[in-house]
């Protein structure tokens, strides 16, 4: 991301650039793009057109940035796009294929990464998978608050099938926009490493008693014969607090 794409910032200097693209997301998320607000910046207030131009060069900058954590497979699409050879029947095929070309291509960054450029890669390739709601929810966990899980299994020979997986207040609290898909997105956001599911708090007794209560738990035990609920919580996993740590956008957004 190039500097006169970027607000100055009084901390200055060498700053992170994937927590720099985390704060300019929060940023923008939190604003909601709502022209009419000012937008206090260092020493000036900027309203209507002002603003607009603002917000499109921070937002410009953002994707930019992201972009920047290219697709191997798309890389190595271009690559081969750009390099035919004739087959038996004269017309040009690529001369690579894609996928052991976008493998080359990863093993090659592999060797002239360090870990902080590495490490970015990873995150800013996690961040870039995420929804807006994901993102609500990880910011929701970064409090270190845990929040009560339940699923709906059936019981029966070798343990029954599970009905529904990961329904959990944590949505809620966040406010997601689709509430009904909060076991969706947590199992995203475990399958991503961000998250963890581990056994039932006591701790939560009345919040799971809650959780019961609530439309979609009580649909799927409708559809269960014998239906079980089973207890878990859900909090931010080690690899969730080192990935916020780097991409919370609050640092950014006191400054702005």
């Amino acid at each position: 991301m190039t500097s006169e794409n970027l607000p100055s910032s009084p901390e200055g200097g060498d700053e992170n650039l994937l927590r720099r693209a985390g704060r300019l997301a929060g940023w923008a998320a939190r604003t909601g793009f709502t022209i009419g607000r000012r937008l206090p910046l260092p020493g000036l207030e900027l309203a209507g057109e002002g603003l607009r131009q603002v917000e499109r060069q921070v937002l410009t900058g953002l994707r930019r940035r992201l972009d920047e954590v290219d697709d191997p497979y798309v890389v190595a699409l271009s690559a081969a796009g750009s390099e035919h050879t004739p087959n038996g029947a004269g017309e040009l095929v690529p001369v690579r294929e894609p996928l052991r070309a976008a493998m080359k291509e990863l093993l090659d960054r592999s060797v002239g990464f360090g870990r902080e450029q590495a490490r970015e890669y990873l995150y800013a390739t996690v961040l870039r998978q995420l929804t807006p709601d994901e993102a609500r929810i990880v910011a929701t966990l970064a409090s270190g608050t845990a929040f009560p899980v339940i699923d709906v299994t059936e019981r029966g020979f070798g343990g029954g099938r599970t009905i529904l997986r990961n329904a959990s207040t944590v949505g809620k609290t966040a406010g997601v926009t689709l509430p009904d898909e909060v076991p969706g997105y947590l199992t995203r956001l475990a399958g991503f490493g961000l998250v963890e599911l581990d056994a039932e708090s006591a701790e939560l007794e009345s919040q799971y008693e809650i959780l019961a209560t609530e439309d979609l738990v009580r649909t799927a035990v409708k559809s269960a014969r014998r239906a079980r609920l089973v207890r878990r919580t859900v909090r931010l996993s080690r690899f969730g607090v080192r990935f916020w740590a780097a991409c919370d956008p609050g640092e950014w957004t006191r400054i702005l």
